[in-house]
Parts: C-alpha cells; structure tokens; sequence
C-alpha cells in the first residue's frame, strides 16, 4: 500500500496557493492510488522548534543521541519527521518563496531532517565525503512567487534561493527525483495568476501519472 506526505509551509491559510495545489495533488494521487493513504504535516501552521544546543549536543554524541532520543528527548521529534518521511513512497511539498527563500518554517524542518548518521554519514575515505541514507522518491514541489520572473527563465532567477537550497538539502539526504511545478501571485500587473495556476495543474496530474 503506497503512501503520501504532504509538507505545507505556508504561513498562509487562505488564499494559499500552495495549501490549493498541495490539495489538488493529494486528491489525484488518492484517485491513482485508492488504497493508498495519506499523511499531512503542516509545518506552516504547526511549526517545528529550530535546532538548539541540547538537540547539536544529543544528535553528534558518540551513539547519536540514542540515550538522549526517547520520547522526551531533544531528538524526539528528528527520529519521528525522519521516519515519517522515510516510510512515504511519495512527496509534495508546497512551498511559497519568502524574501528570496524558503519559509523559516520549512528551513527548520530541513534543519529536523537532515542528520549525520541517521539520513547522511560521512565517510573520509570517499572523493565525495557525505553519503545519503534514505532511499530515493519522487518529491513534488509546489512552489509560489508573488512574480513569475523568479520562475526558470526570469529576470529574477537569480534571486530565487529556495530552490537551489531545497534541492540540495533533499539530495544531500537522497532524494534527487525532484520536480517543481510553479505558481504566481498578482504581485506586478498583467501576470494571469489562473494561467499559471491552470499549467500547475495540469503538471500536476502529469507527475501522478508518472510522466
């Protein structure tokens, strides 16, 4: 039986492009997979605490934090993101840029995630050093700009941080089948935001069937 999570980072909660498309994605991905099952975590709205001493101490002690990572432990939410993202075989994300990168909310949740020896190690006898523990996926990300000029191919490309760290990270941990689908608000005049909207549906439906 298939599963899918659904990371939301939107501070928003009307008027979300990302909440729609995120929906939109797990209602088709329910229609491919009927008995498939569904796992929402909403970073946006229920943010996760950022990493501090207590977690850095517990997550690079000698046994990894293992005495440490019980229920009342720092690493107690870590070893439960971790294991709800290792058990999905699919994922979306939706994921709005703010101020040129990823929402603090979803850059903490990143910061959850991404642990030596648990979902990377590290290996000195390799060229390339950092090895990724988790198996790989087809991640979705669902992303938002309030200009399309921050999309592929736009003036403000450049600026646009969020994806070149999202994907980074995610690969780093080993999740390379990364697809963004994009989205713009009507920040500057003459953007169509139901043209773009009508395009990441249908590129949408495109990713669940699998092409």
């Amino acid at each position: 039986m298939k599963s899918l999570l659904v990371l939301n980072s939107s501070a928003r909660l009307a008027r979300s492009h990302t909440r729609d498309l995120t929906r939109f994605f797990a209602d088709g991905w329910l229609k491919a997979h009927p008995k498939g099952t569904v796992v929402h975590r909403d970073v946006g709205l229920s943010p996760v605490p950022s990493i501090d001493e207590a977690w850095i101490r517990a997550a690079f002690a000698p046994d990894n934090g293992s005495v440490e990572s019980g229920a009342l432990g720092p690493l107690a939410l870590s070893n439960a993101l971790i294991a709800e993202l290792d058990a999905a075989d699919e994922v979306v994300i939706g994921a709005p840029i703010y101020n040129f990168g990823m929402p603090a909310a979803l850059k903490a949740y990143i910061d959850q995630i991404v642990r030596a020896g648990v979902t990377f190690r590290i290996d000195a006898s390799q060229a390339n050093p950092y090895v990724p523990l988790l198996r790989d996926r087809p991640v979705t990300v669902i992303v938002s700009s309030g200009t399309p000029e921050m999309h592929p191919g736009g003036n403000m490309y450049s600026d646009n941080f969020l994806e070149g760290n999202l994907s980074r990270a995610l690969g780093f941990i080993g999740l390379a089948d990364l697809r963004w689908i994009y989205v713009a608000d009507d920040e500057l005049p003459g953007t169509d935001t139901e043209t773009f909207r009508n395009r990441a549906l249908v590129a949408i439906e495109e990713r669940i069937r699998g092409r």
